[in-house]
């Protein structure tokens, strides 16, 4: 952020992704503009927090931010295409959702957003920017929630405990169960014989 700061911009959004290795529902993206200097203590990786301090650090960051979107692709998109595709297409859903609009984006990982903007692709982003470090949070949070929503849905798969991932059991659920409306078919280890 100092650095697209120094070079003139001003709405520099952080984009980043959650739920590309789960077996089952959606890829959830995220888009944070932070002011300059936003006080958002203890956010950092998500994948390095505690749930209940991924929660509260969701509330402080929608607190703090200038603006703040999320962009969800269906499993069908993710069957349809592939999951890269799916989480660039979230990252850009997330990014248009913005109001108001980024000048930049600090995007995580390696591939850019397919957007005409300019952006910049951080290897563990999520480590170095504050912005894309809440991206992280918003995006892990809410894509747990809907994961905990779907297991009302089809609670044999335990989708509130392991969010799609596939832990021993829910690997279980699978073999006794097949897969429900929310699997990623195209995933090998759902349609195992």
């Amino acid at each position: 952020e100092g650095l697209a700061r120094r070079a003139g911009y001003h709405l520099i959004a952080g984009v980043d992704e959650a739920g590309r290795g789960p077996l089952a529902g959606p890829v959830v993206a995220a888009a944070v503009i932070f002011p300059p200097n936003p006080e958002v203590p203890g956010v950092r990786d998500s994948k390095m927090m505690t749930a209940r301090a991924r929660d509260e650090a969701f509330v402080v960051i929608h607190g703090e931010a200038l603006a703040a979107a999320v962009g969800v692709v269906s499993r069908e998109y993710i069957d349809e295409f592939n999951i890269l595709k799916a989480s660039l297409e979230a990252m850009a859903r997330a990014v248009k959702a913005l109001d108001p609009r980024p000048e930049t984006l600090l995007v995580d990982g390696i591939h850019p957003v397919p957007l005409p903007i300019t952006q910049k692709c951080l290897k563990k982003g999520d480590q170095i920017s504050r912005s894309i470090s809440a991206a992280s949070v918003i995006a892990k949070v809410y894509r747990d929630r809907v994961m905990r929503s779907y297991h009302r849905m089809y609670p044999a798969y335990g989708f509130d405990k392991n969010k799609g991932y596939g832990t021993r059991q829910h690997l279980e659920a699978l073999k006794r169960h097949g897969p429900c409306p929310i699997h990623r078919l195209t995933f090998k280890r759902v349609l195992r014989d």
